[in-house]
């Protein structure tokens, strides 16, 4: 049995989603709110090693939105990434590690068969 890690918050109507859905699947997992419990840059890096800062960067959120303009406009992946440790809830949701491998971000039918298969 694989170990599933669903990073996200309990607010997030997309995070309540997948938890619906992977609870009416009978698959096991283990929830890391990151609101509340953050994450270390170490998580962060190894999620970066299988997508991309810009797919894990949700611009369309709240904290988005209440970034300066500076900060929205400062590409640079350093700096993006300080955004993502300091404001965990720029991270689109959500993120599910899968015995070190990371599916998503996001959650759609892709993520729904990638979890499928390895559980």
């Amino acid at each position: 049995m694989s170990i599933l890690t669903v990073y996200g918050i309990k607010q997030c109507d997309t995070v309540r989603k997948a938890l619906r859905w992977l609870d009416a699947e009978g698959i096991e997992y283990q929830f890391h709110d990151f609101r509340q419990a953050g994450f270390s840059s170490e998580t962060l890096e190894r999620w970066l090693q299988s997508t991309s800062i810009d797919l894990l960067l949700n611009r369309r959120s709240t904290s988005w939105r209440n970034l300066s303009a500076a900060d929205k406009q400062n590409t640079d992946p350093e700096h993006l990434k300080a955004l993502l440790l300091e404001n965990p809830t720029l991270v689109k949701r959500p993120v599910f590690i899968v015995d070190g491998t990371v599916i998503g971000p996001g959650f759609n039918a892709d993520v729904q068969a990638a979890l499928e298969q390895r559980n």
